[in-house]
């Protein structure tokens, strides 16, 4: 093997100082030479700027790139899908953008309206994709559209969740599962970019320089709700961001919001639940039969969860020709979103997740009596799918 000695070196040195003398000869191609490292240096500049630009950073200057977005949030929506929305919104008029909140189903739990209505937010209901009001689509606290005819095939510009999924946006993508909540994301966006909330007794400002006290208000209220008022699935990031908000909020508003008049038949579906629970060990589950109210479920889930000796819970119920299914765990044994995935995961047309600690899910009715390639399955059978998924007997 031959290994260039200082013959070798010295050629490519003269081959450099040959280029050297072209170019002082030739103004031209000093000139072409100049452009080009010019174009590499900002070309250079120009990635360490995008790489350093924060996710709020990035996600205003896509809204400013459209005069109009639809922000949508998940089928009967929450507080932290609310929150996030509003607060998303605020980014989008700080720029001249105009949002406009979207959602299919309903808002019938009692802290959802108060919600809506205590902040008086413009929330618009859609039946089909048909109704989306606009094409740029802001997807939050969810990172795939999902509850209406033509949902599959949204494809939204931005998506910003903090559940598990493989949902994205076509340009800008934020999702974080180890957060609590969605807000806390949202509220992030404002404190990196240096938007302070606004006082709650000054007048209000549009300036875009202040984050205005319903916004700061509904963040944290949503932050609260995701994470039982920050004693349950939270970060870091939770604590950060409502020590942010603090300032800003209006405690009236927060009161109205958290204790609003509960509905007569939220308190039966509990008091349905209780008596009809099946508890085996730790785990329970309890079927509260044909309801209206979907949202008494998860209340329901909540309640029973503070039974002494049980640790994982599932109710469900069937609304409108669906089984409903709401979990609960404070088992480190029963992950509640992996286990209602196990529960259903063969039954045509159903579908189930969520953390570890809180999942939900819901089956077809029709495909439960066996309409498609299923062969059926009882709400009985329901039931023991569910314990053996809280076992780790089905996988």
């Amino acid at each position: 093997m031959s290994v260039p000695g200082p013959a070798a070196g010295a050629v490519g040195q003269v081959g450099v100082e040959e280029f050297l003398d072209r170019v002082t000869a030739d103004p031209l191609l000093a000139a072409a030479v100049i452009v080009a490292v010019l174009l590499v240096l900002i070309g250079l500049a120009l990635i360490v700027r995008r790489v350093r630009r924060s996710p709020g950073q990035r996600l205003r200057r896509i809204l400013a790139d459209h005069d109009r977005v639809s922000v949508l949030m998940h089928p009967n929506p929450d507080p932290d899908a609310m929150a996030a929305a509003q607060g998303v919104a605020e980014l989008a008029s700080a720029v001249d953008t105009e949002a406009v909140l979207q959602h299919a189903g309903q808002i019938r739990h009692q802290e959802n309206r108060a919600f809506e209505t205590v902040l008086d937010l413009d929330l618009e209901q859609i039946e089909t994709a048909g109704d989306i009001d606009a094409d740029p689509i802001v997807l939050v606290d969810h990172n795939e559209a999902r509850g209406f005819p033509g949902a599959d095939g949204i494809e939204p510009v931005a998506v910003i969740d903090h559940h598990p999924g493989d949902g994205t946006g076509t340009v800008f993508t934020d999702i974080r599962p180890e957060y609590g909540a969605c807000a806390t994301i949202v509220a992030e966006y404002f404190e990196e970019q240096g938007i302070e909330p606004g006082d709650p007794d000054a007048e209000e400002s549009s300036d875009g320089c202040t984050l205005p006290t319903a916004a700061a208000t509904g963040l944290l209220y949503g932050i609260q709700a995701d994470t039982n008022h920050l004693t349950k699935g939270c970060s870091p990031a939770e604590f950060g961001a409502a020590s942010y908000l603090y300032a800003g909020i209006d405690e009236e508003a927060l009161d109205r919001i958290a204790n609003p008049e509960v509905d007569t038949e939220v308190l039966e579906v509990k008091a349905r639940a209780i008596t009809a629970r099946d508890v085996r060990g730790a785990f329970a589950c309890s079927d509260v039969g044909t309801i209206s109210n979907v949202d008494a479920i998860p209340q329901a889930a909540d309640e029973l969860l503070r039974l002494e000796g049980v640790t994982a819970i599932v109710v469900f119920g069937e609304v409108e020709d669906t089984l409903h299914l709401s979990g609960r765990s404070r088992d480190d044994r029963v992950h509640m979103g992996k286990a209602l995935q196990a529960a259903v995961e063969d039954i045509p047309m159903a579908e189930a997740g969520g953390h570890a600690r809180m999942g939900g899910g819901q089956i077809s009715v029709e495909h439960m009596n066996g309409l498609g390639p299923g062969e059926g399955v009882t709400r009985a059978d329901v039931q023991e799918r569910l314990f053996e998924a809280m076992t780790g007997d089905r996988q």
